[in-house]
């Protein structure tokens, strides 16, 4: 039915074009936010029939007219957004999807890797693993003296006196610690800063390690929600962030804590720690979550530090961040980051 087709590549700064994809997602309760890299449209004659978007490693918003739905359109459709995901040197994809389509990509040859019902599954293939992952991290966290271990999951935008302190707090409480710092580079710090300014600020803890979290762990395929606001995305991708992390890393790693600090100002984070607090202990890890310390009457928060910096108060600064920190963003180095806090709004 569909033999007689174009593709056509949208072009995402037209505004006719996107609309004319947002529009068809639409009918397929899918939204179209504007974040992909690619996005591509099957068409017969003027009649739109199926669409598909890349972002990074990411096919996503993949969708086919009802009426030709099982003729095999889908996987040209993925065919396609792999095709351009190897023209980017990109090998290894995800597909974020509800349940229901899951056996469509799974018939295609991805493999699950979690699944939060009702709200969606994450799925992968090509080049790489979250088994290999798992791999790799259970090697590096060989070097941790044996005992109870503990992970924290940090984004430290930037390294601040409380992140510190709630690592401090883990790291007298257990053999060994792994602190894993969120890889995406959504962050107005990139994250070879944050970092190195972890790994600086911690150099006195001989049983902590500091670890890239990498793509299954708060990114774009696995949590795309801490970026990006939406309350039912949210909680869909917070279960299935946790649900990866109890069934794979956690184990991988050899922890049996996490810890979190509480969180009274940002309800994605406060829903993360919820999603953690109901997964966790399924899988025998415990949640432990320690108090925000406190500066004055206000808890010490990156995006305080980070406030703080557009108003260039440097010596209110200095009282929330370690030396370290300060250092840096004093530093020549710091001037582009600071440029970009100073120019921004972001909530990250």
């Amino acid at each position: 039915m569909w033999a007689n087709y174009d593709i056509r590549e949208i072009n995402l700064d037209n505004t006719r074009e996107v609309e004319a994809v947002r529009t068809f997602l639409a009918g397929f309760d899918l939204t179209y936010d504007g974040s992909a890299d690619y996005t591509v449209a099957f068409y017969q004659q003027a009649e739109m029939i199926a669409t598909g978007s890349l972002a990074g490693e990411v096919l996503r918003n993949i969708a086919v007219a009802p009426k030709l739905q099982g003729e095999g359109l889908t996987a040209k459709v993925v065919s396609q957004l792999m095709q351009q995901a190897g023209q980017r040197g990109i090998y290894h994809y995800f597909i974020y999807t509800k349940p229901a389509a899951a056996p469509l990509f799974t018939a295609l040859g991805f493999k699950e890797v979690a699944r939060c019902e009702p709200f969606a599954v994450l799925l992968e293939s090509g080049l790489g693993s979250i088994d290999s992952y798992c791999r790799q991290a259970a090697a590096q966290a060989a070097q941790l003296p044996a005992g109870p271990r503990a992970a924290l999951v940090v984004n430290c935008n930037p390294f601040t006196l409380g992140h510190k302190a709630l690592i401090a707090r883990a790291a007298g409480e257990n053999q060994g610690v792994v602190v894993l710092v969120v890889s995406e580079e959504k962050s107005l710090f990139p994250f070879a800063v944050r970092e190195r300014l972890v790994r600086e600020g911690l150099t006195e803890y001989n049983n902590v390690l500091v670890l890239p979290a990498g793509k299954y762990i708060v990114s774009a395929a696995t949590f795309p929600g801490y970026f990006t606001r939406g309350a039912d995305t949210e909680q869909a991708q917070a279960c299935l962030d946790a649900t990866i992390f109890a069934r794979y890393i956690g184990p991988a790693l050899g922890v049996n804590r996490r810890y979190v600090g509480d969180e009274p100002y940002c309800a994605t984070t406060s829903g993360y720690n919820q999603a953690l607090a109901a997964i966790l202990p399924q899988h025998g890890i415990e949640l432990v979550m320690i108090s925000r310390i406190k500066d004055g009457d206000e808890a010490i928060s990156a995006s305080r530090v980070r406030e703080l910096i557009r108003r260039q108060d440097w010596a209110a600064v200095k009282q929330l961040v370690p030396a370290t920190t300060y250092q840096y963003l004093l530093s020549p180095a710091a001037q582009p980051v600071i440029d970009r806090i100073q120019a921004s709004r972001s909530r990250h």
